[in-house]
């Protein structure tokens, strides 16, 4: 389980808490039949072999699988019209401070025709509630050795925590023990400890969310739990104190007073807004969008980030003896197959088979009078690119270095759908 446990946390702080979904994560229950049957047909044949089950193998499969599914996605947001620039042109949101309101489209193309320029003046961000417990000295012991436990309560649920001080813990230990405590408990609050430079420490934590409603006096609230030693611990720590108390975010949008628990949220399900900083007074931000090139020019650079990521996979795992050659070969070889029709265009395949752009020569394509005609190369590498990344959705463990022991019989087996999709199929995410 503890190994188990420390994948998903890979998953989740590598993915999960930077990732926002898309509405090409969603699936019917029929496209969902389809994926468990392409697993079926993938893996009836497939020969079997030993695996070296390492927490290793595991983070190379998960970013397989992540990478190929963000080029799925990519793909599929840039589809629809065999013109291939009608579908690049698909909208993009612009702010005009980037600094104070990132903005993204989050709307369909088609639909949003009306949609006008927004006018945004951000007042004040959203904060999280901050605790910072009493400084003590960080290499004396200020709480006598025996066993503590203190009561948490969230906005949701109240928790009991449990933690033993032995004899010769220092402040910093115990203040760093009760810190992974809290920040491994999952309930939404980070904790670390800080410094002053006197030599002293204190604990710090923090809710992961911001903003509160109407009525409620705090995120998350310390206290002591049964017996009067804890509560003297409790006292002595300080973590009960509120160094600074959750607020919403406040703004003027088209003139109008708004306010919100996050930084980020939807506009009419057409901009998704994020608040990054305080407007000058009396300057609003103004959220738009691209011009078509410059959109055209965004897609194309998402559509070649997509790609890069995958390779950096092979990078990041590049001294694993685990790691076959097969990702970057197939992957990378697609760029080398149109590397000439993209050179053309203004993207640029590298010796590493990375894809980067040319600025000039790509504007020069985009507003050219047959830019749909030599723009076609793309529909050519993105269903290519499409194909090898559906392969490595439902088949990460193919790219992994293993010990054949048998080849099935053809046509005479039993199917076995997750034999070689182990972390497809059986260990995370989207599709079961």
């Amino acid at each position: 389980m503890t190994a188990i446990n420390s994948i998903y946390d890979y998953y989740l702080t590598t993915y999960g808490m930077n990732r926002t979904s898309t509405r090409y994560d969603a699936h019917k229950k029929s496209e969902l039949r389809n994926i468990y049957n392409s697993m079926v047909k993938l893996n009836k044949d497939a020969p079997l072999y030993k695996l070296k089950n390492t927490r290793e193998v595991a983070k190379f499969a998960i970013d397989i699988k992540e990478g190929a599914q963000n080029i799925r996605n990519v793909v599929a947001s840039i589809s629809g019209s065999e013109d291939i620039m009608t579908s690049l042109q698909k909208k993009s949101a612009a702010s005009s401070q980037p600094d104070i309101v990132d903005a993204r489209y989050i709307g369909i193309d088609g639909e949003d025709e009306r949609v006008s320029d927004l006018q945004i003046e951000v007042r004040s961000l959203a904060k999280p509630q901050i605790n910072i417990g009493n400084f003590l000295r960080s290499n004396q012991q200020s709480l006598p050795a025996d066993s503590y436990a203190f009561d948490l309560a969230t906005a949701s649920a109240s928790y009991e925590f449990q933690f033993t001080v032995n004899d010769g813990d220092s402040n910093y230990t115990v203040q760093s023990r009760l810190a992974n405590l809290i920040s491994n408990a999952g309930i939404g609050l980070s904790a670390s400890v800080i410094e002053d430079p006197s030599g002293r420490s204190a604990l710090r934590v923090e809710s992961l969310s911001t903003g509160r409603h109407s009525g409620q006096d705090y995120l998350f609230r310390f206290g002591a739990a049964g017996s009067a030693n804890s509560a003297e611990a409790l006292e002595t720590l300080g973590i009960a104190q509120i160094s600074q108390e959750s607020e919403n975010s406040s703004f003027l949008l088209n003139g109008a007073p708004y306010s919100s628990y996050s930084n980020t949220f939807s506009i009419n399900n057409v901009f998704e807004l994020e608040l990054k900083g305080v407007s000058p007074e009396d300057t609003p931000a103004t959220i738009g969008f691209k011009t078509n090139t410059q959109a055209v020019m965004e897609n194309i650079q998402t559509l070649a980030d997509a790609y890069n990521s995958v390779l950096d996979i092979t990078t990041r795992h590049s001294a694993s003896r685990y790691l076959s050659s097969k990702l970057q070969h197939q992957i990378g070889g697609v760029a080398m197959h149109y590397q000439q029709e993209l050179e053309d265009i203004g993207l640029s395949v590298d010796e590493d088979n990375y894809l980067s752009i040319r600025e000039d020569t790509l504007t020069s394509t985009i507003e050219a009078d047959n830019a749909s005609e030599r723009l076609f190369v793309l529909n050519n590498f993105k269903r290519s690119l499409d194909a090898k990344a559906s392969i490595a959705v439902l088949n990460p463990l193919d790219y992994v270095n293993k010990v054949v022991v048998a080849y099935k019989n053809p046509g005479r087996n039993f199917v076995a759908p997750y034999a070689s999709s182990i972390y497809s199929g059986l260990m995370l995410d989207r599709y079961c």
